[in-house]
């Protein structure tokens, strides 16, 4: 069994709760996370770059000249792309496909198994009751300063300690990426939130490998646990 302690937003550990094994206790297999990750940002790609061929450069409607007698190559367009100012022929186009297949199944294992290794870790940070009176960034960055994500930046002339310093002992967290999951929207934790850099947001329903595993420590609250086990558990 997989126990993780639960704060409350003050930084004092208030319970222990046992994780799902079916979430938090797999084993990790390597390729298929990378894999995973790989098909998602190639699914993601947007095709930009394009090049006009012959037939998608303005003029070159007339032939330049005669066919014969002219003493010059035969050339029947302006536009092609022996020209300067013609069509391009190998060049990048935006009917170019990126994408990857992947199958249900495996992204949600991989989902799952990225989730265990955070859990495993020690990455996982669980608050009982994520809420905020007023939606002030001010407030919210408080709340990660009790929990020890975010150490608040001193001037170097400054001798004055700062009494609004962690609670909890926890290991160094200075200011490393989070991941808030969130079981619903919340409009004003998303206000207070999303003006605090290396912190992403998401919603518990829309959790996926990338947004897990680019970020060192996944912030929830304890509803969130119940959204992932009702909709990634099958």
């Amino acid at each position: 069994m997989i126990k993780t302690p639960v704060y409350n937003v003050n930084g004092e550990k208030v319970s222990e709760v046992e994780l799902n094994p079916k979430v938090f206790g797999l084993a990790v297999k390597p390729d298929l996370v990378s894999f995973v990750v790989i098909a998602q940002k190639a699914n993601q790609r947007q095709v930009l770059a394009h090049t006009k061929n012959k037939g998608e450069v303005r003029g070159g409607g007339r032939k330049p000249w005669r066919q014969k007698g002219t003493g010059r190559a035969r050339h029947g367009s302006i536009r092609s792309p022996l020209w300067r100012g013609g069509g391009v022929t190998f060049g990048p186009t935006k009917e170019r496909n990126f994408s990857l297949k992947i199958n249900k199944k495996e992204k949600r294992q991989a989902l799952l198994m990225v989730l265990s290794d955070k859990a495993k870790h020690e990455k996982i940070i669980l608050i009982d009751k994520l809420e905020l009176d007023q939606p002030k960034t001010k407030k919210f960055f408080q709340i990660l300063q009790n929990v020890n994500l975010r150490v608040k930046t001193r001037k170097k002339n400054s001798e004055k300690k700062d009494k609004d310093s962690a609670i909890i002992n926890l290991p160094a967290k200075k200011n490393k990426a989070i991941l808030l999951v969130l079981p619903q929207k919340n409009q004003s934790l998303l206000r207070a939130a999303r003006n605090i850099p290396k912190l992403d947001i998401i919603l518990a329903d829309s959790l996926n490998v990338w947004q897990v595993v680019k970020n060192n420590y996944l912030l929830m609250p304890l509803g969130t646990l119940e959204v992932i086990e009702k909709t990634f558990v099958k």
